[in-house]
C-alpha cells in the first residue's frame, strides 16, 4: 500500500455530492462559458433515466480553444504532435490551432456540413484527427471516430448507422515497419455501405499518397487553403457532442451518444479533481483517438482545461525502444501520463531493471495513471518502485467517458491499494449486486452496478436505439446501470474490478474471477503478461487455463513453470480453483487499445468457431494461440 494525503478532501467531495447531486454539478459547471445557462442542473423527467443542464446552450470548440484565447493564453502550447514514426515534432500555440480549426469547420461547412448532421472521422494519430474532430464541434456537427485502418466492413457498418454527410480521412496510416493504406478500405466501406456520404475529405500524407474519386473526393490541404474561418455555433446541451461505436452482441455496432454539456462539465472536473493538472500544464494520454480515452483525454478534457496535450504517432516499444514513454514525458515536460496497463507490460517485459527509463529525466512527472483494463498489482508495484510517483489505476468505460473509480490528486491523496482501482468518484454510487440484484456484503464478488440517474458526461442513449440501451445496460438490474463488470467492495470502500461478468467462471459450483487468478500468475518474477480463460470440462463444468508471457532473456523448461504457477495459484487461491494448466505463450491477442481477447481465447479453447475481431492488433497471434490451445 502507498500512502499518500489525509482523504478528507475526497471525503468532504464525495459528501457534498451525496447531498446534492444538482446543486455540486451546477457549480461546476460554472468553470465553462455558456452561451445560454442552464437553471437546472438536471430534469430527472427527460431522457430514459433524466438529462444534464436541460436548458443551457454553449459550444464545446469554444471552450476547448477560442475561450483561452480569449483570456490571453493565445500563445500557450494547445498541442504538441510527437511522431516517432516520422521523425517529426509540430507545436500548435491555442491561437495556432483555433485557426485551423476554425478554417476547417468552414471548409466542411462548405461541403454542406450543419449542426446535427455527422462526420465520421477515419483518422491515424496526427494533428487533423484532432482538428476534424473540434471542427465538428465547432459547427455543432456530430462526429464518430472510427480507429484509423478499421476493416471496411467494419466501417461500413458505421457508415450505415451514423449515414454521416461528410467522412474525412487520410491516405494512410503508419506502423511500425509498414505503411496502411486507408483510402483503398474507405472506397471499399463507401461500396458495401447503403448509405454514401456526399463527400470524402482525404488528408494526402507522402509516405502514400491516395488516387482520389472525382466529385466526391476532396484534398484536404487545397480544401483549407481556400476555406474561410467559421464561427462556433451554439448547441443545446443535450445535443449529441458525438457518437463512439463499441462491438455489439447482437452484431450491430453500439453507438455511445455523448452530449456536449453534461460531457464539458465532467471532463473539465475531472482534469483538476482527478489527474491535478490546469492551465498549462502538460498532459498526456498515451492512446488513440480512435477510443474514447483519445476523446476523453487526448482532446477534450485537457483542452477544456486549458492543458498542453500530446498527439503521439508511435508504440510503447519498437519506436525506438522501450524508453519510447518515457523521452517523451522528458521531453515535453509532461506532469500526469495516463495509459493502459498493457504499455507498461509491455515496456516492463522489455525493460525490467528500468535500465532505459534510466536515460531520462522526467523530474517533472507528478502521477501515471492506468486504465483501460485491471492492471495486476505486480506492475503498479514495479512501476511505483522505478518511478518513484504514483501509479494510480481507476476505472471507467466507453460509456461513462471519464473514470467510475479512481484516487484524487486534485482533492489529496489517499492511501492506495495495488489490484483496486479506488474509490468511486463524485457522481457515482457504485453497488455490488447477486444475480437476482441483491447487494453483497464488502468483499464479496459480484455485479458492478451504478445506482441511477448516472453523472453527467455517461451516454443517455444508443444512436437511434433507444430499446437497445435499455436491454444492454439498464435491463438486468432495475434502477442501476449494469456495467457488465464483476468485482468486489472492500470494508474500507475501495473498489476492485477482478474481470468482465463473462470472465466469472463456474468451477463446480464455485464462483471464481479469472482476474483474482491472473494477479497470482502477473506475480511470478518470470512472467511478464498473462490471461486467464475458464474452459469447457465435462466433470466440473469450467476450469481454468492460464497462458502466460515470458519476460525478454526468460528461458526456462515449461514443466518446471507450470508446476511454479499451479502451486501459487493453490496457495493463494486455494484447490477449488481446479487450476492445473498453465502453458507459455509468445504473445497474447489483443485489441489495438490494448485489451486481451479472452472470450475469442475461449471459444478457440473449447474447440469453438469464432470471427478475427476486426479490433485485434495483430491477427497472426490468434493463430499461434489456436496453435497452443486449440483442442486435438
Amino acid at each position: 500500500m502507498t500512502t499518500g494525503s489525509p482523504p478528507s478532501g475526497y471525503a468532504e467531495a464525495y459528501a457534498a455530492w451525496r447531498a446534492d447531486p444538482a446543486a455540486w454539478w451546477a457549480t461546476k459547471a460554472e468553470a465553462l462559458e455558456w452561451q445560454v445557462k442552464p437553471r437546472r442542473a438536471f430534469d430527472a423527467e427527460a431522457g430514459v433515466y433524466g438529462r444534464w443542464f436541460p436548458d443551457g446552450a454553449l459550444n464545446t470548440c469554444h471552450n476547448a480553444l477560442d475561450r483561452h484565447v480569449l483570456a490571453g493564453r493565445g500563445n500557450q502550447a494547445a498541442l504538441i504532435w510527437d511522431s516517432p514514426m516520422t521523425g517529426r515534432q509540430v507545436r500548435y500555440s491555442f491561437a495556432e490551432l483555433t485557426e485551423r480549426t476554425a478554417r476547417v469547420a468552414g471548409l466542411l461547412a462548405a461541403l454542406g456540413v450543419r449542426a446535427g448532421d455527422r462526420v465520421i472521422v477515419y483518422m491515424p494519430m496526427v494533428p487533423e484527427a484532432v482538428i476534424a474532430m473540434l471542427a465538428c464541434a465547432r459547427l455543432g456537427a456530430v462526429h464518430s471516430v472510427v480507429f484509423g485502418g478499421f476493416a471496411a466492413a467494419e466501417l461500413a457498418s458505421r457508415i450505415a448507422d451514423a449515414t454521416p454527410r461528410v467522412i474525412v480521412s487520410a491516405s494512410c496510416g503508419l506502423e511500425p515497419g509498414r505503411t496502411v493504406a486507408y483510402k483503398p478500405l474507405l472506397d471499399a466501406a463507401i461500396d458495401l455501405s447503403p448509405h454514401k456520404p456526399s463527400a470524402c475529405l482525404i488528408l494526402q500524407r507522402p509516405e502514400l499518397e491516395a488516387a482520389m474519386t472525382a466529385g466526391r473526393d476532396h484534398d484536404w490541404a487545397e480544401a483549407e487553403r481556400a476555406a474561410a474561418p467559421h464561427p462556433c455555433v451554439p448547441v443545446a446541451a443535450t445535443d449529441p457532442l458525438y457518437i463512439l461505436y463499441t462491438s455489439g452482441t447482437t452484431g450491430r455496432p453500439k453507438g455511445i451518444v455523448r452530449d456536449n454539456g453534461g460531457h464539458a462539465v465532467a471532463l473539465a472536473t475531472s482534469m483538476s479533481m482527478l489527474y491535478g493538472v490546469g492551465a498549462g500544464d502538460v498532459f498526456w494520454a498515451a492512446s488513440d483517438v480512435g477510443w474514447v480515452v483519445g476523446h476523453s483525454y487526448i482532446v477534450y478534457g485537457p483542452l477544456l482545461a486549458g492543458c498542453t496535450t500530446i498527439v503521439y504517432e508511435g508504440k510503447p516499444v519498437g519506436t525506438p525502444d522501450a524508453g519510447a514513454f518515457w523521452r517523451v514525458c522528458a521531453e515535453h515536460r509532461v506532469k500526469a501520463l495516463f495509459t493502459a496497463p498493457t504499455a507498461i507490460r509491455a515496456i516492463k517485459r522489455e525493460d525490467a531493471d528500468g535500465a532505459l527509463m534510466r536515460r531520462h529525466d522526467f523530474s517533472r512527472l507528478e502521477a501515471l495513471f492506468l486504465a483501460g483494463e485491471r492492471c495486476d498489482p505486480d506492475t503498479v508495484v514495479w512501476a511505483e518502485r522505478l518511478l518513484g510517483k504514483p501509479v494510480i489505476d481507476h476505472w471507467w468505460q466507453t460509456e461513462t467517458g471519464w473514470a467510475i473509480t479512481g484516487n484524487f490528486r486534485g482533492l489529496g491523496l489517499f492511501p492506495t491499494k495495488p489490484g483496486s482501482g479506488g474509490k468511486p468518484s463524485p457522481g457515482y454510487d457504485v453497488r455490488v449486486l447477486d444475480e437476482a440484484g441483491r447487494e453483497v456484503p464488502a468483499g464479496t464478488i459480484g455485479d458492478l452496478a451504478v445506482k441511477l440517474p448516472l453523472p453527467p458526461s455517461c451516454l443517455p442513449t444508443l444512436w437511434n436505439n433507444e430499446q437497445g440501451f435499455r436491454d444492454a445496460y439498464l435491463a438486468q438490474h432495475p434502477g442501476y446501470y449494469t456495467t457488465s463488470d464483476a468485482g468486489m467492495i472492500d470494508e474500507e470502500g475501495y473498489v476492485s474490478v477482478m474481470s468482465r461478468t463473462d470472465d466469472i467462471i463456474n468451477v463446480a459450483g464455485h464462483r471464481l474471477s479469472t482476474g483474482a487468478m491472473e494477479e497470482v500468475l502477473a506475480a511470478h518474477p518470470d512472467v511478464a503478461e498473462c490471461a486467464v480463460v475458464g474452459v469447457h470440462d465435462t466433470l466440473k463444468g469450467q476450469v481454468p487455463l492460464g497462458l502466460v508471457v515470458l519476460k525478454a532473456g526468460v528461458a526456462k523448461d515449461e514443466a518446471t513453470l507450470e508446476a511454479e504457477l499451479v502451486r501459487m495459484v493453490r496457495d493463494r487461491i486455494g484447490p477449488v480453483a481446479a487450476f492445473k494448466s498453465a502453458r507459455v505463450v509468445p504473445r497474447l491477442p489483443k485489441t489495438r487499445s490494448g485489451k486481451v481477447l479472452r472470450a475469442t481465447i475461449r471459444r478457440i479453447a473449447d474447440g469453438q468457431s469464432f470471427t478475427v475481431p476486426p479490433t485485434i492488433d495483430d491477427p497472426a497471434s490468434l493463430e499461434e494461440i489456436s496453435a497452443l490451445v486449440a483442442p486435438r
